[in-house]
C-alpha cells in the first residue's frame, strides 16, 4: 500500500488573511509561508525539526506547483506578505526583534532591498493596488509609508498633527483609494485617513470593536472593513463602505450561529467573501446580503478526537476548541457539529455506528446519538482528561482512559445511567490509547510510562501470560508500543516522538503520526527495528492522531498546532 495522493484538507485554524489582489497578473499564483526544512530520508532516521529555517513559497494555485522557494533571513518566521500591482515584486515583513521588511524578485528569486521596520510587532505591509515601488506597513503603534528606491528603503511616518481626538493607535488593517489616499483600521474600532502621509480624516467607532481587516477594489472604489462587532440592525462585523468612508451598509452574516469577529474580507463580482476568527469562509451577495457557507471547521485549539465510521465513509474529529464534528470524506465537507462545552480529547464510534462516545479534558464522557449528536448519556467519575474512549465490539461495554491512572468500564446494556462495573488496576502512569480484543473480553492499555498492557473485561485483573496475550486476536490496534510495532520508531528517538498508530482493517500496514509533522507507512507486523517505511508531508507541526476509513482506501490525520485535518487517499 502507498499513500500516494494527498485528497484534501481541512485547516482549522482562524483564516487571517486569503485575498488575492489581481490574480490575473500572477498566472493565478498566491502566496503561502510555509516553514521549510532539509530532511533526511533514511530509514529510521529523525528529520530535523519543521520551521527550523523559515521560507516563503509561491504556488500555482490552478496546478499546485511551487514556482519559488525563498530562502529567508528573517531569523525566527514571516509575519506577513503581499505581491506588487504587477506581482513582480514581493514583500515580506519577519518576526525577529527589528521585524525586518524585504522586497523580493519572487520568481528570480533574489533580495531587491532590506531594512528593519519597527521594534514592535507589524501586522501588515502592502503594496499600493497600482503602485510596484510604494507600500505602507501597519502595526503596534506603527504607520509608516515606504518608497522602494533602486536597492534602497525609504520610508516616512504617519502624521497625526492636532486633529481632535486622534492619536496614535496600534494599527490592524489597511486599505487604498484613489489619489493617493490610505486607509487604516485600529484597534480601538476607529478608521483613519491618510493622505500622502498626512491624517486628514477620523471615521470614529467605524466598528465597535477592533478594525481586522479592509479590502479595496479600484474599479468603484468601495470599501470593504471587517472587525469585531456584535450583529445589530444597524451593524454588523462586515460593512461596505463608500469611496470616502462616510456611509456603509452593515452585512448580517446568517450561518445559525451568532458570527462577531471577522479576521479578513475580499470582493468581487457582487460577492463578499469573509474569513472569520472560527475558521469559516462564507460568501455574502452584496444585493440579497445572502449567506452561503463555503468552509467550516473547528476554531481553535489541537485536535485529538479522531474516529471513522465502522460502515460508512465518514469520520468525527474532536477538538481542544469544545465542538465534535462529523465529516464526509466522499463529499468533502462537514455534515453535522455539536458545542460540547469543554474541550474534547477523544472519540469513538460503537460497533454498529449508530452512537459515538467523547472523552473531555475536564474529566466528563459524553455518548451521542449520531444522526442528531442529542446526548444518549453522559457521566463523569474522574477530574482530570479522559485520554481514550472504546466502546467494545460486543458493543456490552465502555473503556474510559485518564490521566489518573485508570481505565474504568461501563455497562452499556444498562441503560443511560452508566455505571461503572470495573476498572483496570495497577497502571503506572496516564493511558495513551486502547484496544479491545475482538471477543471484548481484553483490552491492551498502552501508557505514559510507556508500558503497554494487558487487562480483563470488566474486572480489570491484569494479564501477566505470555501465552495467553499471545493468542489474542485484537479487534482493533492504535497502540504505538509492543513488538508489533517496535519498528516504527526512528534511531535515538525520545520516547514522546511517535503520538499515534494505526493499522489497517485488512492488518497489512500500521500507518503513524509523530512530533515532526510526518504521517508513516510501514508493513504490519513490524518487528524489526528501524524499519524501512514510506512518509508523508503535510503538516507543519506534531501528528496528535491518525486513522484509516473502514474500507481502507483513506487514511485521515490530525495535527496539533497547525490545527488542521489531513485526509489521504491510499492508492
Amino acid at each position: 500500500m502507498s499513500i500516494l495522493q494527498f485528497n484534501f484538507v481541512l485547516s482549522d485554524a482562524g483564516v487571517e488573511c486569503f485575498s488575492i489582489r489581481n490574480m490575473t497578473y500572477f498566472s493565478y499564483c498566491f502566496p503561502l509561508v510555509l516553514p521549510h526544512c532539509h530532511c533526511s530520508h533514511n530509514a529510521g532516521d529523525i528529520v530535523e525539526i519543521p520551521g527550523t529555517t523559515p521560507s516563503i513559497h509561491i504556488w500555482d494555485a490552478m496546478s499546485k506547483q511551487t514556482l519559488s522557494m525563498l530562502r529567508c533571513f528573517h531569523a525566527k518566521g514571516v509575519n506577513y506578505i503581499n505581491f506588487s500591482a504587477t506581482g513582480k515584486l514581493l514583500v515580506s515583513v519577519g518576526v525577529d526583534p527589528e521585524h525586518t521588511i524585504t522586497v523580493w524578485r519572487w520568481q528570480e528569486g533574489a533580495r531587491v532591498a532590506s531594512r528593519g521596520g519597527h521594534l514592535e510587532r507589524i501586522f501588515v505591509v502592502e503594496f499600493r493596488p497600482d503602485s510596484d515601488t510604494q507600500f505602507v506597513s501597519v502595526g503596534v503603534k506603527h504607520m509608516k509609508f515606504w518608497t522602494l528606491a533602486g536597492s534602497a528603503l525609504l520610508y516616512k511616518k504617519g502624521v497625526i498633527g492636532s486633529m481632535e481626538g486622534a492619536k496614535m493607535q496600534t494599527m490592524l488593517s489597511v486599505a487604498f483609494g484613489a489619489n493617493n489616499l490610505t486607509f487604516t483600521g485600529a484597534i480601538n474600532g476607529d478608521v483613519y485617513v491618510w493622505k500622502d502621509h498626512f491624517l486628514i480624516r477620523l471615521v470614529a467607532k467605524a466598528h465597535t470593536g477592533p478594525v481586522f481587516t479592509m479590502y479595496t477594489t479600484l474599479r468603484d472604489g468601495l470599501i470593504v472593513t471587517g472587525g469585531k462587532e456584535r450583529p445589530t440592525k444597524e451593524g454588523g462585523a462586515v460593512k461596505l463602505w463608500d469611496q470616502e468612508m462616510k456611509r456603509c451598509r452593515a452585512f448580517q452574516l446568517e450561518t445559525g450561529q451568532l458570527v462577531e469577529c471577522v479576521r479578513s474580507v475580499c470582493r468581487g463580482k457582487g460577492k463578499i467573501l469573509v474569513g472569520t476568527k472560527d475558521g469559516e469562509i462564507i460568501e455574502v451577495g452584496e444585493k440579497n446580503a445572502a449567506s452561503n457557507m463555503l468552509i467550516d471547521g473547528h476554531m481553535e485549539g489541537e485536535i485529538w478526537g479522531l474516529a471513522t465510521h465502522p460502515t460508512k465513509d465518514i469520520f468525527i474529529s474532536a477538538s481542544n476548541d469544545g465542538t465534535a464534528r462529523i465529516w464526509d470524506l466522499a463529499d468533502k465537507k462537514l455534515l453535522n457539529k455539536v458545542n460540547l462545552g469543554h474541550a474534547a480529547r477523544c472519540a469513538a464510534y460503537s460497533p454498529d455506528g449508530d452512537m459515538v462516545a467523547i472523552g473531555m479534558k475536564n474529566g466528563e464522557f459524553v455518548i451521542l446519538l449520531v444522526n442528531s449528536l442529542k446526548v444518549w448519556g453522559k457521566k463523569r467519575d474522574r477530574k482530570s482528561a479522559i485520554q481514550d474512549i472504546r466502546m467494545s465490539p460486543d458493543n456490552h461495554f465502555l473503556a474510559v482512559g485518564s490521566s489518573e491512572h485508570t481505565v474504568d468500564f461501563y455497562d452499556l446494556t444498562q441503560g443511560t445511567n452508566l455505571n461503572r462495573i470495573g476498572y483496570c488496576k495497577d497502571i503506572p502512569s496516564f493511558v495513551i490509547q486502547m484496544d479491545f480484543s475482538a471477543d471484548s473480553k481484553y483490552i491492551q492499555v498502552s501508557t505514559g510510562s510507556y508500558k503497554r498492557q494487558v487487562h480483563e473485561v470488566p474486572l480489570g485483573k491484569q494479564v501477566t501470560d505470555a501465552s495467553v496475550i499471545e493468542n489474542i486476536t485484537w479487534a482493533t490496534w492504535t497502540s504505538i508500543l509492543g513488538d508489533e510495532v517496535i519498528g516504527i520508531w526512528p534511531r535515538n528517538a525520545d520516547k514522546a516522538d511517535v503520538n499515534c498508530a494505526c493499522v489497517t482493517h485488512a492488518g497489512l500496514n500500521v500507518a503513524t503520526g509523530d512530533d515532526f509533522g510526518l504521517v508513516k507507512l510501514f508493513d504490519f507486523p513490524c518487528t524489526e527495528k528501524f524499519a524501512k517505511h514510506k512518509r508523508y508531508f503535510g503538516h507543519s507541526a506534531h501528528v496528535t492522531n491518525i486513522r484509516f476509513s473502514h474500507d481502507d482506501k483513506y487514511v485521515i490525520s490530525t495535527g496539533g498546532d497547525d490545527c488542521s485535518i489531513f485526509v489521504w487517499r491510499c492508492l
